[in-house]
């Protein structure tokens, strides 16, 4: 298929750019304990112990779609953008991103809040903006169609398990009508 256009998944981007808020979470968390264990006043370790607790159970509320938040979660991710303003900054710009996706319909549009984002992250997601800026075309061209590989690799996934269950088969044959019967085609 040599004029196929290449189509990066929002979910996988997005998924790159919560592993950077996740690590950077972790990251002020250990800070913070660390802190703790070296602190020997106790009006200070109180302080920092009220910080440790505030980020405690933080990574769903910071990675979920805001959108999708329960009251609990909602009320979590106030206290974690009190306590942390990096991660404050990171979340909102991680909202940003989702809704770039969610509202754009043109590819011209596309590019244009992109590169915004992109000036924005560079600071703070640092090797999600390098993935982007190598996979611009790609990222771009999913404005174009809103196409994704859920379809397919739900598809993989699915004929993953049949092999697994299926404790290998003699012959591909066997397999071949396993995988048929699965989906209701007949051969």
């Amino acid at each position: 298929m040599p004029n196929a256009q290449v189509v990066a998944d929002r979910f996988h981007v997005m998924t790159q750019i919560n592993k950077e808020l996740d690590t950077q979470r972790k990251r002020e968390k250990r800070n913070v304990e660390e802190l703790i264990k070296k602190t020997k006043l106790a009006e200070k370790k109180a302080e920092y112990e009220q910080i440790l607790l505030g980020l405690k159970s933080s990574k769903y509320p910071l990675l979920k779609n805001e959108d999708n938040l329960s009251e609990e979660q909602l009320n979590k991710l106030i206290q974690v953008k009190n306590i942390s303003p990096i991660l404050k900054v990171m979340h909102e710009i991680k909202e940003k991103f989702r809704k770039i996706f969610d509202n754009t319909n043109d590819w011209y549009t596309g590019v244009f809040k992109l590169g915004m984002w992109l000036s924005k992250a560079k600071k703070y997601f640092p090797k999600s903006n390098n993935t982007i800026i190598r996979w611009f075309d790609e990222v771009i061209a999913y404005f174009d169609n809103g196409t994704n590989s859920g379809v397919v690799e739900g598809i993989n996934n699915k004929l993953k398990l049949i092999k697994r269950s299926g404790y290998g088969f003699r012959n591909f044959e066997n397999f071949r009508v396993r995988c048929l019967l699965n989906w209701h085609s007949f051969y």
